[in-house]
């Protein structure tokens, strides 16, 4: 429904979320300022990775549970079960039963189901943990991932479940999940209740501007030819001569 702006329209994301009191209003005060420290970035959640922000809980409660119970990684078979639990939307949007069988890379970047089943794959096939280690870039969504043998295996293994109001009150402040697994051998392990996953502005504990880097490095790799070059090319902008700025994109780019 337009012409409205993002803000009035009564089919905006922000109005579907919190209706406005009267027509053609916005649903909350907008305030613009020129100073100040409390700007709205701020308060972003920077992705660190291809995914679905909302499935960032789950992922940082995966890394939890991997990381704490090492021997996970040695058989895709002794994983009996995945249960995550989250709140409302993501609930509908990322578990929705039709993206239980993602056939296509915009279906599957949706899917916390393949998300967690990708992950959890990559784990036990290199036996690494981590955000920079099991960072997911596009080739997690070509047709060899998408359709992976053990992926789909794992998937059939994932339970998604609404927490319910103690979830839903607790966002949009931070991503409540929490990401249990069952193991033939250790039983049912925990992440306990994420609020502040890495890349969450309220996350205190994660090299931010590491794992940033590690991003913008490894989808770099995809188009050119000397992605270390390009990375430093475009940092410490405030620093660059005219004519360093002027050559800013003059890179080359990968031949495929």
């Amino acid at each position: 429904m337009g012409p409205a702006d993002v803000f009035r329209n009564p089919q905006a994301i922000f109005c579907l979320f919190e209706p406005p009191e009267n027509a053609n209003e916005s649903p909350f005060d907008l305030t613009l300022a020129t100073s100040g420290s409390d700007f709205s970035v701020m308060g972003m959640h920077f992705k660190l990775g291809l995914y679905e922000h909302q499935s960032a809980g789950a992922i940082e409660g995966l890394m939890d549970v991997l990381g704490a119970n090492p021997a996970m990684l040695d058989s895709v078979d002794q994983v009996e079960r995945v249960r995550i639990t989250i709140y409302e939307p993501a609930f509908s949007i990322i578990g929705d039963p039709a993206k239980r069988d993602p056939r296509t890379r915009q279906s599957a970047d949706h899917s916390m189901i393949y998300i967690i089943a990708t992950l959890i794959r990559k784990a036990i096939q290199t036996r690494q943990v981590g955000w920079r280690e099991l960072m997911l870039v596009p080739d997690d969504y070509n047709d060899d991932s998408l359709f992976d043998p053990i992926t789909r295996q794992l998937m059939s293994r994932v339970e998604f479940v609404h927490g319910g109001p103690s979830y839903d009150e607790k966002y949009p402040d931070g991503i409540p999940t929490t990401l249990e697994i069952t193991h033939r051998q250790l039983g049912t392990c925990s992440s306990g209740l994420v609020m502040y996953p890495a890349g969450h502005a309220r996350n205190r504990n994660a090299d931010l501007a590491g794992l940033l880097e590690a991003k913008c490095r490894r989808l770099a790799e995809y188009g050119v030819r000397d992605a270390d070059a390009l990375i430093e090319r475009c940092s410490n902008l405030e620093t660059k001569t005219p004519t360093q700025i002027q050559q800013l994109y003059d890179f080359q780019l990968n031949d495929n």
